[in-house]
């Protein structure tokens, strides 16, 4: 049955009928969340979960959030917006500044790259959150990005982001946790969308 169907869309394609994909909205607001940065003169805040690597289910997650991180950084710094990352597993912390430190690299402007942006905030779940919420009062970021494992800590990160107005995009693939993202954020990455945006 599934070879049928490959064969069948295979030939479809080859006369030209080939399948429209749908966008994700939550995708394609990253670059709007950018753009609201730089006019705003605020900076991006932009975290990849609390997950560690190791785990089957969160490292995955993780790996989607740090990818889209490096598109986040790219974008952040063709147009001048500064990137902030929040980070609560040790063992992420050297690929994050990695990732963002290559993007200023690749973009002609390493010397530019700022250590203390990539922020390691506590290896507790609630010392986590408790400083990412600090970080968003004192910061006032104009977007906060947040796309990888999120457990309890998403309601008060959104709920967070909403109080100092920022314009927000999540994702996760925790199921117990989208609803939360849902009713707090703009744009809400829904289980492996969140794969399809890394």
């Amino acid at each position: 049955m599934i070879m049928a169907s490959v064969y069948y869309f295979i030939k479809a394609a080859e006369k030209g009928r080939v399948p429209t994909l749908r966008r994700i909205a939550g995708i394609d607001a990253i670059d709007e969340a950018i753009g609201r940065a730089v006019e705003m003169g605020k900076p991006v805040i932009c975290s990849h979960g609390i997950a560690n690597l190791r785990a089957a289910t969160t490292g995955p997650q993780t790996l989607a959030g740090l990818s889209v991180l490096s598109y986040v950084s790219k974008k952040a710094i063709e147009t001048g917006a500064k990137v902030i990352v929040p980070v609560r597993q040790a063992e992420v912390w050297p690929i994050a500044a990695d990732i963002v430190e290559t993007e200023y690299k690749l973009a002609g402007r390493g010397e530019e790259f700022d250590e203390g942006d990539i922020r390691f905030l506590s290896p507790d779940q609630f010392g986590f959150s408790s400083n990412y919420m600090g970080l968003m009062m004192r910061e006032k970021p104009a977007a906060n990005i947040m796309i990888g494992a999120y457990w309890a800590e998403s309601l008060q990160l959104g709920e967070t982001g909403n109080r100092v107005g920022a314009f927000q995009i999540s994702g996760t693939a925790q199921t117990s946790q989208i609803p939360f993202f849902l009713v707090t954020t703009d744009y809400c990455l829904l289980g492996e969308e969140i794969y399809s945006a890394g």
